[in-house]
């Protein structure tokens, strides 16, 4: 079942589970499920994502019953009028802050602006050897991107040499392969925490709140945060 944090006549938020596609795609063939096709068999209503979170990223994602609703959702996060709240682990001792502009291409090589915005909540230094150093340093960072660009934050954290841990097309492979010998922990490190957004309707503040998944808290827990 899954975790549904919100509900209304119009709009349904769900926590996705890390690995879970949002919905069928030509390049995850091995998918058997799909977050679409369970949501609308658990609540038994046909329902659209306005937005999307890659398959590996856990969090908030947020679905409307109605075209109408869709539509008007799509382009709240198509202007920037959303805001998006993400908690990630990435390797090192982050800084305290940083705005990080840097512009990324579509898979066209069309060049796109692309702005996000990062606070260090916690950082930690684990007794774990690795490569040259004797300890391991990680950073709990809380990133608030304001463009929506494929994998903008997974790109960014590791274009600033922070990779999230867990991203294999963009981390750090030694650091996703210590993860998993040390811990057996393959999960992307990378939580879609909080949605802020005008109801599409009622025209009220809708500010959403996801928990941390189980893989994620094991982490935390690890790194005594």
């Amino acid at each position: 079942m899954l975790e549904i944090v919100y509900q209304d006549d119009h709009l349904i938020a769900i926590n996705k589970p890390h690995g879970l596609l949002v919905h069928r795609s030509s390049i995850a063939n091995d998918a058997k499920e799909f977050a679409l096709q369970l949501l609308r068999d658990q609540i038994n209503r046909h329902v659209s994502p306005v937005h999307r979170l890659d398959r590996k990223t856990g969090g908030l994602l947020l679905f409307a019953f109605e075209k109408d609703i869709e539509i008007a959702m799509h382009q709240q996060f198509q202007n920037g009028l959303v805001q998006k709240k993400y908690l990630a682990v990435v390797r090192g001792y982050a800084p305290d802050s940083l705005d990080i502009d840097y512009p990324l291409a579509k898979e066209n090589g069309t060049i796109q602006d692309a702005f996000t915005a990062f606070i260090t909540l916690k950082r930690a230094e684990l007794d774990v050897a690795f490569g040259k150093h004797s300890t391991s340093r990680y950073s709990l960072v809380e990133a608030t991107p304001t463009t929506g660009r494929m994998h903008q934050l997974r790109k960014h954290f590791a274009h600033i040499f922070y990779p999230i841990i867990g991203d294999r097309k963009h981390g750090c492979n030694k650091q996703n392969r210590l993860f998993k010998e040390q811990w057996e922990m393959t999960t992307m490190l990378l939580h879609a925490s909080e949605l802020i957004f005008k109801h599409p309707v009622t025209n009220e503040e809708i500010h959403l709140k996801a928990p941390l998944q189980a893989e994620f808290m094991r982490v935390m827990e690890l790194m005594k945060w």
